[in-house]
């Protein structure tokens, strides 16, 4: 029976690690929809070559860091066969592949914020650090049992910091290190004009933005429902609190934006950013009502970002999950109570020390990080490389090959054409 639920709960979670992989395809098309055609093959080469960079310094350094878990022992004992502290038919291995996805997530959304514009070897070089050592450190925090901030949290505000499935500690975290790395590198050439007006750049590709936004709704469900990491645990309230946080985003979003296509379907991302921390206390009424001032947030602060602060923040990272997961964060503090239908066992003061503190330092990190990458080897592409795109720039090949270049056959028929008549 033991072995059974062993077996049980890696299938469980291993599920889950494949649909929260799935969400990177979201990742990359929401990003691939969104900027230039010029662009789009840099965004799918980022967010793939991203994912190995992070899954290795994860792998190495950042689990270890986070968990005080190594795998540089022998296979045997990674099953469980020779015991060692590790669980049996491999769980810690599959509980590794799922919290890795989650990290990859962190450059993942930074790489929306940076589109366009940033140089692609010092990008994987943040992407290593980051994930090698500041979000572990945090993650090891709110997860783990890392330098007693749980215990300092119970005894100083009466409960610990709840955060589910990574409302702060995932996505508010990406997205105030994105702030850092967005204002480093700088808006793109002709967003914003000397007399203070903004040049409109509008989505290349709305289908793909879309399918990149459903992909992720997708997946979310993974992301949220399998963060209960063991069967036993498994709960439909979470399932369905994600769906009304979801719908909220979308309906706000709808309404505030006035029909807007991307803001609709990142309406739906903004609600699922919110509700992770809080999906497992609050009541779905409370889940859709976080969803629907999600929504609503995104296109306001994305609207401030870019025409009155003058952030060039390509997709809205910033917004969306920076503020977004920061306010699931409180949300869960507010809307978990039993008071408004929640399961209790949470402390809005918890939730504000917490998502503080969270916020702080993330957004200490992408200054220090792209501070330190911008000095030693520069952020951005040359004007000129700018100007062609990432894709030839950094790839020598763009997204629509044949409209740039004849292929051999045309040429071949060139030719024939030229050459003369045989009698």
């Amino acid at each position: 029976m033991e072995s059974m639920v062993a077996g049980i709960d890696v299938l469980f979670i291993l599920l889950g690690a494949v649909m929260v992989l799935a969400m990177h395809a979201g990742f990359a098309f929401l990003e691939v929809g969104t900027v230039r055609r010029k662009n789009q093959v840099n965004a799918l080469v980022k967010i793939m070559t991203d994912f190995a960079v992070s899954t290795c310094a994860y792998f190495f350094i950042g689990y270890s860091l986070a968990y005080g878990m190594h795998f540089l022992v022998s296979a045997k004992a990674l099953t469980g066969a020779e015991g060692g502290g590790y669980a049996l038919k491999g769980y810690d291995l599959v509980k590794f592949f799922f919290l890795a996805t989650f990290a990859a997530a962190v450059p993942a959304i930074v790489s929306g914020g940076i589109a366009e514009r940033a140089k692609f070897w010092p990008q994987l070089c943040a992407t290593a650090l980051i994930t090698a050592v500041f979000y572990p450190s945090f993650e090891g925090m709110v997860w783990g049992t890392r330098l007693g901030f749980q215990d300092w949290m119970a005894a100083t505000f009466g409960a610990n910091f709840h955060d589910f499935a990574g409302s702060v500690v995932v996505h508010a975290f990406g997205g105030w290190v994105a702030l850092g790395a967005v204002v480093m590198l700088g808006a793109r050439r002709g967003r914003y004009r000397k007399n203070g007006s903004v040049v409109g750049i509008p989505p290349s590709n709305i289908p793909f933005l879309a399918l990149g936004a459903w992909i992720l709704s997708v997946g979310w469900f993974g992301f949220n429902v399998m963060s209960a990491q063991k069967m036993e645990g498994l709960s439909g309230l979470v399932a369905l609190n994600s769906l009304m946080a979801m719908v909220g985003g979308i309906l706000s979003a709808l309404l505030v934006s006035r029909n807007d296509p991307g803001f609709v379907h990142n309406g739906a991302l903004a609600g699922l950013v919110a509700v992770c921390a809080g999906s497992d206390v609050m009541h779905p009424i409370g889940a859709l009502i976080t969803g629907g001032i999600a929504g609503a947030l995104f296109v306001w602060v994305f609207t401030l970002c870019q025409n009155k602060w003058k952030i060039d923040d390509v997709l809205g990272v910033w917004p969306l999950h920076g503020f977004c997961g920061a306010m699931g964060g409180i949300a869960c503090g507010v809307f978990g109570q039993e008071a408004l239908g929640g399961m209790g066992g949470v402390s809005l003061p918890a939730q504000l020390a917490g998502t503080g503190i969270g916020v702080a330092l993330a957004t200490a990190t992408g200054f220090l990080v792209y501070g330190f990458l911008k000095v030693a080897f520069g952020l951005r592409l040359s004007p000129e490389q700018e100007f062609r795109g990432a894709d030839l720039a950094i790839h020598q090949i763009g997204a629509y090959p044949e409209e740039d270049v004849p292929s051999f056959a045309d040429d071949v028929i060139a030719m024939e054409d030229r050459a003369p008549a045989r009698a």
